[in-house]
């Protein structure tokens, strides 16, 4: 399920909004930036800094994932089942050690989050529909819109 343009986007996106359920039934929407694809019907990320998430995944383990590429304008809709998994076993095992290679020793990792996809759906920017942008001018576009950082007051 999980395809090589799946994978590339989410590796891209450095960030990956995860929607869970609260208890009282309100949303909750949380961005990961650990998130990787585990295999062709799996995700993962860490429990860095979530409790709340953990809990309400505890609760009900339903979830969705949005991964979209900022510089491509487009993404994708992950939505599944999520199971929480502690220290020793080999989702937390294999995430921890990137973490670890990515930003040193000691880095917090509470617990990985496997979530298995059920379903994916592409998330597009309208400027491929109604404007025919081309992915490659769409990269050179915001790439440069990103190297632009507004001082302090500045209006944006």
């Amino acid at each position: 399920m999980i395809d090589a343009d799946m994978r590339l986007i989410v590796a891209a996106a450095k960030l990956t909004f995860v929607a869970t359920v609260r208890p009282d039934g309100s949303p909750n929407l949380s961005p990961k930036g650990s998130v990787r694809v585990y295999d062709d019907e799996h995700l993962a990320f860490m429990n860095i800094a979530s409790p709340g998430t953990i809990a309400n995944l505890t609760a009900e383990p339903r979830i969705e994932m949005n991964s979209v590429d900022v510089l491509r304008r487009r993404g994708y809709r992950f939505t599944g089942t999520a199971a929480v998994h502690g220290p020793g076993t080999p989702v937390y095992q294999w995430l921890h050690a990137w973490l670890l290679d990515l930003n040193g020793p000691g880095y917090p990792a509470h617990e990985a989050v496997l979530v298995h996809v059920d379903q994916a759906q592409p998330i597009t920017s309208p400027a491929y529909a109604f404007g025919g942008a081309e992915e490659s001018a769409l990269i050179a576009e915001w790439s440069a819109k990103y190297q632009v950082v507004p001082s302090e007051g500045e209006k944006v």
